[in-house]
């Protein structure tokens, strides 16, 4: 290949193909000296041409090269001093991956081994040097095109409050047999289940991480098995804007990308947006003792938070290191890649893991402004793109409700707990359930968000599965290899006399109603709903709360449940639709609770089972809410029917005064969980005439929902 070397530009960062001219660009600081590696074959040991980076603007290294095309598989070298107790960790030996590579090569297992900076075999450990050469073992990256047809493609951007998410993970998805897909576990898979998210109802698919990771990481064998245990979640970035490889169908060259995207058009078809699972707390790297494959040899005192002892890395994110968010380098860094995905990939949001971590400074601790939170919300790019915080880290910070920045939607992990401990039956919930189920205004309001604002979900990837929730009182995480400490002890579940699978009716019957209560609630609740995948059929994961290294049908998605559980499929897609056809469900601002005029009218009220008004330090078993729709919002065009919901979360029966429906109305049921189906829950305009509009008896541990309409 005859090759013309220029100057070339130090922006924009990473490798961009233009008229036929590649212009490559790399960060570092303190690097003596940068060669780009060429290679014709993904697998080479050798590279096809080495070229010296001569050119350098400020801190940015940059070259351009005449003769490569789409497709080239290229790589860095980077020299500098490797003095750790300084932080520098520099070594030219090593093979390192562009942090803005769009594609990386990745049908093979990475050699991390080779790629530590030290020598393993030495007793200084990460204080040695290593001149072992990585080249064979490492992924190449990829220069591609991002011409795309989109059809007219843009991000859909559907208003939060109007949002229903489903979390899944693109390759547990499709990848069980059952899913009877043409290209099972890849993003072409999905698109084969198109059809099945309009049916249930949601908008908004949500992806467990789909940026390259290296899923063979892990060096643990499954106990049980022997299995060679992987890296299933995802959740160990090493390069930010490119698709992982193993999630195409078609090749491992650049084809991802191409395939993700059309996979996001084809969801935008139909109405179905993407956000996105993104880990930008920490990287694959690891601690003093983990390989070096970008960030540590491109500047790694620029990077990472290290200790007062730089040869150590502060590790708020429980993974072994923390990226260093608020250095206006990473800054940049972060926007540019989500920028990179609301741009060409037509990405409609962003769900930041441990986002806490975006909130610290150089030294960790806690920013009151954090520059980068603030970047990411009123950066224009941005600015219809949805950005939801979990917002904790692995350091003991947790900041539901008081995550900087009015626009930050959140994960309410307040919402979870208290759902789950008030249907437990754990003592003294009745508060915190009415307080969740209402919006969460003491999270949210005094900062000057709304309802929508919390993401409201009971279960999520990280944990148990709603069908495991009311199996299990304990986690059962010994296929993980680490003597069941992983995961949480606190999941505030029940089983209901059985630990696991159980062919008890009785049992079996009180499980099935208690997922129709817990997603009743959640549906029903003010603020944004999130479903985790697979729990509208009962999917389980045998007690395992702690999934993330089960690349097995322990987190496969087993279709052929939704036969053996079609009562709950199809009250899942029935409390779904009375949420989008009912706008009282999705409020824009808080309930005021407070009387409207002399009839002592409230957008809100809350009762006991007698009909009389809550008294909230009682410990009680029931509640009721009567929710005013004529109410809805200030200046509001339209109304919506009144609702009363009753709620026994006691082991008996219990007979609830029903509260008299406003403006002379009469009382239709909508909803029994205790009922088999069709009375379970009857689909929008075709609710029942309540004939006693006084009294009704909720079976042990129901829910009722009654709306009013004229008649």
């Amino acid at each position: 290949m005859n090759l013309k070397v220029r100057p070339g530009r130090p922006l924009p960062l990473g490798a961009h193909l233009i008229d036929h001219v590649a212009r490559f660009a790399i960060f570092s600081r303190h690097a003596t000296q940068i060669w780009l590696l060429l290679f014709d074959d993904a697998l080479a040991a050798e590279p096809t041409h080495i070229i010296e980076i001569k050119n350098k603007t400020g801190d940015i290294w940059h070259v351009e090269i005449e003769g490569v095309t789409v497709g080239q598989f290229y790589g860095y070298r980077v020299d500098g001093p490797y003095r750790p107790e300084e932080g520098h960790r520099f070594d030219k030996y090593k093979l390192l991956v562009d942090p803005y590579a769009k594609a990386i090569t990745g049908n093979f297992s990475w050699s991390r081994g080779d790629a530590r900076g030290f020598d393993v075999n030495s007793p200084l450990y990460d204080l040695s040097f290593s001149t072992l050469d990585d080249t064979l073992g490492m992924p190449k990256c990829i220069l591609i095109n991002d011409d795309f047809d989109w059809q007219g493609d843009r991000p859909l951007n559907h208003p939060l409050r109007e949002c229903i998410i489903y979390e899944t993970h693109v390759r547990g998805l499709t990848k069980h047999p059952s899913a009877n897909v043409t290209h099972p576990g890849t993003f072409r898979g999905i698109l084969d289940k198109i059809d099945y998210f309009k049916e249930l109802g949601i908008t908004s698919l949500e992806l467990l991480p789909v940026m390259e990771f290296d899923e063979n990481e892990l060096i643990r064998t499954n106990p049980l098995t022997g299995e060679k245990l992987k890296n299933y979640w995802g959740y160990s970035t090493i390069c930010f804007m490119a698709p992982k490889s193993g999630y195409s169908s078609s090749g491992y060259s650049g084809q991802q990308v191409t395939e993700f995207k059309e996979m996001v058009r084809e969801l935008h078809k139909a109405g179905i947006e993407v956000i996105l699972d993104i880990v930008l707390n920490h990287t694959s790297e690891g601690n003093e003792m983990g390989p070096t494959l970008c960030f540590r040899g491109l500047d790694n005192v620029i990077y990472y938070i290290l200790e007062e002892n730089k040869r150590y890395y502060k590790n708020y994110s429980g993974c072994g290191n923390t990226l260093n968010c608020n250095h206006p380098i990473i800054r940049e860094f972060v926007i540019n890649c989500l920028r990179y995905w609301v741009i060409e990939m037509h990405i409609d949001g962003f769900r930041f893991d441990l986002a806490s971590v975006l909130g610290r400074g150089p030294d960790g601790r806690l920013l009151e402004n954090p520059p980068l939170v603030e970047r990411i919300a009123e950066d224009p790019i941005l600015r219809d793109t949805k950005i939801i915080a979990e917002a904790w880290d692995a350091a003991g910070a947790y900041q539901v409700g008081s995550f900087p920045g009015r626009r930050w939607a959140e994960w309410n992990g307040r919402y979870r707990d208290d759902i789950r401990r008030f249907w437990r039956g754990d003592p003294g919930m009745i508060p915190a359930f009415a307080t969740r189920f209402a919006g969460s205004s003491d999270l949210y309001q005094p900062g000057g968000r709304q309802p929508f604002h919390s993401i409201n979900f009971i279960t999520c990837h990280d944990g148990f599965t709603m069908n495991d929730l009311v199996s299990y009182n304990h986690k059962h995480n010994q296929a993980n290899g680490e003597f069941n400490l992983d995961g949480s002890n606190e999941n505030y579940s029940f089983n209901f006399g059985v630990e696991g699978e159980t062919e008890n009716p009785v049992i079996e019957k009180l499980r099935s109603r208690q997922i129709k209560n817990l997603v009743t609630t959640l549906m029903l609740s003010q603020g944004t709903p999130m479903i985790l995948g697979g729990d509208e059929f009962r999917r389980t994961q045998r007690g395992n709360n702690n999934a993330y290294c089960q690349n097995n049908d322990i987190s496969w998605y087993d279709w052929n449940l939704i036969n053996k559980n079609k009562e709950i499929f199809g009250f899942f897609k029935k409390i779904i639709a009375l949420r989008k056809q009912h706008p009282i469900f999705r409020r824009q601002h808080f309930f005021t609770g407070l009387d409207q005029d002399q009839d002592h009218i409230r957008d809100i009220h809350w009762f006991d089972k007698d009909g009389k008004e809550q008294k909230w330090e009682d410990d009680g078993r029931t509640l009721t809410c009567l929710m005013d729709g004529s109410l809805l919002e200030t200046g509001a065009e339209y109304d919506d029917n009144d609702f009363c919901i009753m709620i026994n979360i006691d082991f008996k029966a219990q007979s609830f005064k029903i509260p008299k429906p406003p403006h002379g109305k009469r009382w239709y049921l909508s909803v029994d969980t205790a009922k088999l189906a069709p009375g379970d829950i009857f689909p929008p305009g075709h609710e029942q005439f309540l004939r006693n509009q006084s009294i009704y008896t909720l079976e042990e541990r129901s829910v009722v929902v009654l709306l009013s309409m004229w008649g």
